[in-house]
């Protein structure tokens, strides 16, 4: 098998050169081969040994497939390993495995090249919890063979409610007594104990078993009852629980803090009485979830209701409980307090009891201010059955009768709308009391002197006596006059009198102003200089000295009228802006679909309609408003949602894309957790149960939007045994139900279990579980013995008569025909319908019958075939008696 090609050189090679020597090998038997080559080199012998193998393969496998930990989410995970193939020809592998957690291997079997790798796909399914230890057997050529461990361990999704500093499990969060008005907040901890990211919302369940709606617990049932009949209990619950944040994200073992605010208010139309039976106690419980788990939802509008209270492993709940309290805060003696009379400068005082009659709650108290009033203190704090005094003072700065209607402001704490996540001191509850109080004037002796030729400002009509107090004799209070830096001149305009007008002053301006006589002092101060003042008597123009020193001069002027433009510009500014902010606001709090910004009943006239304009179909029930997107989501709402929804189901008329400019619009929307809650695609897990190969079956997936807008919904199947499914897309409009008829066929016996992913918006994914079982076309006998019995009253030597169901629990047609088991004696048994077909789910009878004779056998044998399925024997005996 060694071939030696050379040419051995006659004369001896000189340094720096070389020959060549070639030794091919050429097998002719399996088998590896060595010999020796003999080099002689002068008088030394060189043995270079000769080696030839055949062609082998050298095929490897891991050892071990891995998954780790995951998440039980009933989905179809892939894991892929190699086989590597180290040797210089090709090799055959073989994969087989006789459990039932691993669903499919690809290749099962096949050949790897040589120096290359091959990828074999091993795929689970995530449906069960549980540890998953199973073994492949693996065939390798020249290897024999061996074992891949596959593991995985599969949990559930744990979602739990821990205490912000404790860290222990939390069921209940008792939120004690609280103020009407007031909020009261307790910290929680959410902690995603799985090792995938976890989308959470949170959902108060307001029709849930054993919820209380500010019922007093420990009244008696019949006052409950009747408490019941009296009150509006139509209440948002979402305005009394406040959670901050209600919806998230958390991380593999993440913790996050979530804020829980308890803001009690009284129902509408409770009497104002402070007495404890407005005590209102509330037992709520809110559900932390995980988005997308609504299988509950898609049961029907009549039980969607009831769906929200079944158990769901990947929730948690969490009951709330608290009290609402009214402020019972008495005041003694009130609510009107009368003052003692007293005069200018003096002042009275009444000393008052504040009692806080509330047995749970101190109560913490602030008294405005008021004028000619004083409160010591004037705020405080009044532990629970307990009271405070407090000195109310009547100090009169001005003489007259004095009603004052004194505010007290309750302090508490509330809602901080920039911060939802802390609380502010606020005045909840204000109550109010009555101060009368009267000042009297003291009587003076009014003593008059004699003017010594020197007109003061303020004088009486002769100028000679001025009074400096109050009349004698008289309680009531004297005029005030307002004194200024200038003395009265101007009251009258020149030409409305022309007594001793002088003739050159008959033609002076209307514009001129009349002085008075006695005004000759404030003649010599500095006046306005664009006013004239003539006198009264003969109008001449009066002479006005300006003093330089004092008088401003025309830069000063213009520096201050220009100094007080700028601040009124700058008020007027400050004046439109907020007009034209309150014009916003307002714009903002109608802009609707319905007001369009528009404030209703605003110089708007009802048009007039008579009963021809009025359509006479049937008008369609109120549906409710969609969730806001900042409230809290509601388990009531969201049945009564979704049963709305389902009321209006379309199909043919869906677009596969979105087409119009508002359906891109929304389509391009990124859903928040809440939003995507709403949407319910499932159910998550659709069963075929039993299904017969080479049979088309379809089951539905139901689509429910119900959001205020357009959602497009895309579905992605590669599976080949659900082609069939059609459409894969869909645009659903806001408010309504769809589906999707999901088609499944197969060719191959076994466990089928696939998942199927979808899309929202092009971005939002999801996944759905397709679980059947592929079997053969089976048909079922009622009897695998029949026996023919002779009908009474017939006569000797008639036929013997029997029925037999077939009867066929699949769900495809299946053919059948019946043959005859031969003997050496010819049977006597007969059957019709010999062949035929047997409808899905139906049966059919076939008769049997006997046919007697000298030589008839009492016994024969028939033979149920089925077309692709089964095969059933059947045995008769006649019953013959003499």
């Amino acid at each position: 098998q060694f071939k030696l090609i050379v040419e051995n050189p006659d004369k001896p090679v000189a340094p720096g050169l070389q020959i060549k020597a070639c030794v091919e090998y050429y097998p002719d038997r399996p088998e590896n081969l060595q010999d020796n080559l003999l080099l002689l080199v002068d008088d030394d012998v060189v043995d270079i040994p000769l080696l030839g193998f055949i062609p082998y393969c050298s095929l490897e496998i891991e050892s071990e497939i891995d998954f780790g930990e995951v998440i039980a989410g009933n989905k179809v995970i892939s894991k892929e390993i190699s086989i590597a193939n180290h040797g210089s020809s090709s090799g055959v592998f073989k994969i087989s495995y006789d459990g039932v957690v691993l669903l499919n291997i690809t290749p099962a079997e096949g050949m790897v090249k040589p120096k290359s790798k091959r990828t074999i796909k091993v795929d689970i399914c995530t449906d069960v919890p549980g540890i998953v230890k199973e073994a492949m057997k693996v065939e390798l050529e020249g290897r024999g063979c061996t074992e891949v461990w596959v593991k995985a361990v599969v949990v559930e999704r744990v979602l739990k409610v821990l205490g912000a500093s404790s860290g222990k499990v939390l069921k209940c969060i008792d939120f004690g007594p609280v103020y009407f008005g007031t909020s009261k907040t307790e910290q929680i901890s959410l902690y995603n104990k799985s090792p995938e990211n976890m989308d959470w919302v949170a959902v108060l369940e307001d029709n849930a078993i054993g919820g209380e709606m500010g019922t007093d617990l420990q009244r008696s049932t019949d006052a409950v009852l009747h408490d019941l009949s009296l009150k509006n209990r139509d209440v948002d619950v979402s305005t009394l629980i406040l959670c901050t944040p209600n919806q998230g994200t958390l991380q593999p073992y993440e913790k996050s803090l979530v804020t829980l605010c308890f803001s009690p208010e009284k129902f509408k139309g409770d009497i104002e009485v402070s007495d404890s039976s407005l005590k209102q106690d509330y037992v709520l419980f809110l559900r932390f979830e995980t988005v997308g788990n609504r299988d509950g939802y898609l049961q029907g509008p009549d039980d969607a209701a009831t769906a929200t209270t079944k158990t769901h492993p990947h929730q948690v709940d969490l009951a709330l409980t608290g009290s609402g309290l009214p402020v019972m805060v008495t005041f003694n003696p009130g609510p009107e307090i009368n003052f003692m009379d007293c005069y200018l400068g003096e002042q009275t005082q009444v000393p008052c009891t504040l009692k806080n009659e509330s047995e749970c709650l101190p109560v913490t108290f602030s008294f405005r201010k008021a004028a000619h009033f004083t409160i010591s203190p004037e705020k405080g704090k009044i532990p629970k059955r307990s009271a405070k005094d407090v000195m109310i003072s009547f100090a009169p700065r001005q003489i007259g009768t004095f009603k004052m209607k004194q505010i007290v402001d309750i302090i508490g704490t509330g809602l901080d709308k920039n911060n939802l996540r802390d609380l502010k001191i606020i005045s909840f509850h204000q109550l109010h009391l009555s101060l009368i109080g009267v000042c009297k004037s003291k009587r003076k002796k009014i003593l008059f002197t004699v003017n010594p030729g020197l007109t003061p400002v303020i004088s009486n009509a002769t100028g000679q006596f001025v009074s400096d107090g109050t009349e004698e004799g008289t309680d009531r209070a004297p005029v005030a006059v307002q004194c200024t830096d200038t003395a009265p001149v101007a009251i009258l305009k020149s030409t409305q009198t022309q007594i001793h007008t002088h003739r050159i002053n008959r033609g002076c301006k209307d514009d001129a102003l009349i002085a008075f006589p006695n005004d000759r002092a404030a003649s010599l101060r500095p006046s306005e200089w664009d006013k004239k003042y003539r006198t009264i008597f003969t109008k001449t123009e009066r002479y006005n000295y300006i003093d330089p020193e004092f008088a401003y001069t025309a830069y000063e002027r213009q520096s201050i009228a220009e100094h007080r433009k700028y601040y009124v510009d700058f008020i007027s500014t400050l004046r439109q802006r907020r007009l034209e902010k309150d014009a916003a606001s307002q714009f903002y709090l109608y802009d609707d679909p319905v007001n369009i910004g528009i404030k209703p009943a605003e110089g708007l006239k009802s048009p007039t309609i008579s009963i021809t304009d009025v359509p006479t179909e049937k008008q369609q029930l109120k549906r409710p408003p969609p969730l806001d997107d900042d409230c809290l989501l509601t388990s009531q709402k969201l049945a009564m949602i979704t049963s709305n929804s389902t009321n209006k189901e379309t199909w043919s008329w869906l677009n596969p894309v979105p087409s119009s400019a508002q359906e891109k619009e929304d389509c391009n929307r990124t859903l928040t957790h809440k939003q995507l809650h709403q949407i319910f695609i499932g159910p998550s897990t659709i069963d075929f149960g039993d299904v017969c190969v080479y049979s088309t079956t379809t089951k539905e997936l139901h689509i429910i939007n119900n959001l205020s807008f357009h959602i497009w919904v895309e579905i992605e199947i590669e599976v080949e045994e659900l082609q069939e499914t059609s459409p894969l897309s869909q645009v659903v409009p806001p408010l309504t139900k769809t589906h999707v008829p999901i088609v499944f066929e197969t060719i191959t016996l076994g466990i089928f279990k696939r998942s199927f992913t979808y899309k929202i918006n092009n971005q939002h994914l999801g996944h759905v579980l397709v679980v059947a079982n592929a079997v053969p076309i089976e048909l079922e006998l009622s009897a695998r013995e029949l026996i023919l019995n002779p009908v009474p009253g017939c006569l000797a030597e008639t036929e013997f008569r029997a029925t037999i169901r077939v009867n066929n629990p699949r769900n495809h047609p299946a053919g059948f025909s019946w043959k005859p088991v031969t003997t050496d004696r010819k049977t006597a048994f007969s059957i019709q319908p010999a062949r035929g077909t047997v409808e899905a789910y139906s049966d059919l009878e076939c008769e049997v019958v006997w046919h007697p004779g000298f030589n008839s056998p009492e016994a024969g044998e028939f033979i149920l075939h089925v077309r692709k399925g089964n095969t059933i024997k059947l045995k008769c005996f006649a019953k013959v008696t003499i």
